[in-house]
């Protein structure tokens, strides 16, 4: 995945690779955000054209799925666990701990571009709750003082 400016060529090499698959939107923006690391409001309308479908189907379909961005993620993306056992543990302090710290919300990006914070709703995780996973490193029993370290690792290895 590499954020950063997008290649119309690249995006419809994608589109008419993909077009003829069952569910091609689906299938299509998975592919886009999977290359790009997001899918950039400039090319709904590309996407749209080579589906045969309206730009606000597009647009729905990525508003609609938290798990599409419109905007480049950050160099580390922090998912942090909503799922009942991480809630019952404490996850929601450790939630609002990690958008104070990061100084940003859900589907945000520090100004600096190191970091996205997204929502997740089970990392599998369960027995170690609360947990976070940064890229995709997974981090159990996560407590403000761990979560400071995490990030302040994460950071180093920009």
């Amino acid at each position: 995945m590499t954020a950063g400016p997008w290649n119309r060529d690249h995006v419809r090499d994608i589109v008419r690779t993909l077009k003829d698959r069952p569910g091609a939107l689906l299938v299509v923006l998975h592919a886009v955000q999977d290359t790009l690391g997001y899918i950039p409001t400039d090319s709904v309308p590309l996407i749209a054209d080579e589906l045969n479908v309206s730009r606000a189907e597009v647009h729905g379909v990525i508003s609609f799925y938290h798990y599409f961005r419109d905007t480049p993620p950050g160099r580390h993306t922090v998912h942090i666990c909503r799922a009942e056992s991480c809630q019952s543990m404490d996850g929601g302090a450790l939630e609002e701990y990690a958008k104070k710290k990061l100084g940003i919300d859900y589907h945000e990006t520090t100004g600096d571009g190191a970091f996205s914070l997204e929502p997740v709703y089970c990392l599998g995780n369960c027995a170690c709750s609360p947990a976070v996973m940064v890229d995709h490193e997974v981090f159990g029993r996560v407590t403000p003082e761990r979560f400071d370290q995490i990030v302040d690792e994460a950071r180093g290895n920009s």
